[in-house]
């Protein structure tokens, strides 16, 4: 599998530079290409490619931006005729290219995301907007919301999250999320998965610094359908991993008469690059059947010496009454680049509808 700046290629300068010649007659395409390969392109990573496609294409465009969204419409439209699909990563630079020319043009980027995220997300490019113009943004997006089109009707609740990974924050959401509350509304019954994901994830996001605010929708949105049941599950992950009592009171989720026995670190010892082995038994003692959600947290030392809990999900299911069952897990300590790890003393627990046990302790070493 090749890096994922490479999607930035010759060959792709070549098609893309092709397309955009059939619509924009006084485009150059080679010097196009080759004004992308001065300098340090060969260093440059993924993002600073896209971000250097952006500048560059936007030295061959009509320098009016309303002009320059027109093209971009037939651009996509031509792309679509090479066979370029929607969602194709590579022309996120679209996006871009609204987010770095369009911010004080509010009306022409308005539209110009209705129509360029049915080919690539906008996002990341809506969020400057949401910040500089607020409220008259998320009547824009409440808008979306209703839209014929899924991904617009995405766009609505994914570029409205507060806290959307890999983007900045959206500060005043993160304080008071009422005003994209409708937007969420009408989507809790979206027929694509696609936009129901994005709603939960809304929820979770809201969830980490306004969690009264999901609890209440998550018994304002109770059975009212199937889909937005999964919508609340998925959107309260977060408060169900902390084991908030309203959310588990909301799912039925008791540890009364819920026992753990037998808990047990059978490699007390562990190198980074192998798995912590681990064993329990978990009994339902109660005389009717009860739903468990079974889970663990690893107790990570973190570089300054304090500990970092982070909680894994196992199961939830139903248990019949006097139901006895025997767990074994394994939790790698495979080097990966989201996470680093330090040698030391860690803790792992055994959390059951909340409750979590103590922790047994144990040593990673190089």
């Amino acid at each position: 599998m090749g890096l994922i700046k490479d999607i930035y290629s010759v060959t792709f300068y070549e098609k893309f530079g092709q397309a955009v010649a059939e619509v924009h007659p006084a485009f150059d395409k080679q010097k196009f290409i080759d004004t992308i390969y001065e300098g340090d392109f060969a260093q440059k990573e993924w993002k600073e490619r896209m971000k250097h496609t952006t500048v560059v294409l936007h030295q061959f465009m009509p320098q009016n931006f309303p002009e320059a969204v027109v093209l971009i419409d037939k651009i996509i439209e031509s792309l679509k005729k090479n066979n370029f699909t929607d969602g194709n990563l590579a022309f996120i630079f679209f996006a871009d290219y609204i987010e770095m020319y369009g911010l004080d043009d509010f009306k022409t980027s308005a539209k110009a995301f209705v129509s360029i995220t049915q080919f690539i997300s906008c996002e990341f490019a809506v969020r400057p907007f949401i910040l500089k113009y607020k409220e008259q943004m998320i009547d824009e997006m409440t808008k979306w919301s209703l839209h014929e089109n899924h991904h617009v009707r995405r766009l609505s609740s994914e570029g409205s999250r507060p806290r959307l990974p890999w983007a900045m924050a959206i500060p005043f959401l993160k304080k008071d999320p009422t005003s994209i509350l409708p937007i969420l509304e009408n989507l809790k019954n979206d027929p694509s998965e696609y936009v129901r994901r994005s709603v939960a994830n809304n929820l979770n996001d809201i969830a980490k610094d306004n969690p009264q605010i999901v609890l209440e929708i998550a018994n304002k949105w109770k059975n009212h359908s199937k889909e937005t049941d999964g919508i609340i599950k998925h959107g309260a992950r977060t408060l169900l991993k902390q084991g908030h009592p309203e959310i588990l009171s909301h799912y039925g989720l008791e540890s009364a008469n819920i026992k753990l026995s037998d808990f047990e670190i059978k490699t007390p010892v562990v190198k980074i690059g192998d798995y912590l082995q681990f064993q329990f038994h978990l009994n339902n003692k109660n005389n009717e059947a009860k739903t468990v959600r079974l889970e663990y947290a690893v107790h990570y030392k973190k570089s300054k010496g304090h500990l970092a809990k982070k909680v894994f999900k196992i199961s939830e299911k139903t248990y019949q009454p006097n139901q006895l069952i025997k767990v074994d897990r394994n939790q790698s300590f495979k080097i990966i680049t989201t996470r680093v790890f330090h040698t030391g003393m860690h803790q792992l627990s055994i959390i059951i509808n909340g409750n979590e046990s103590e922790a047994l302790e144990f040593e990673l070493t190089d």
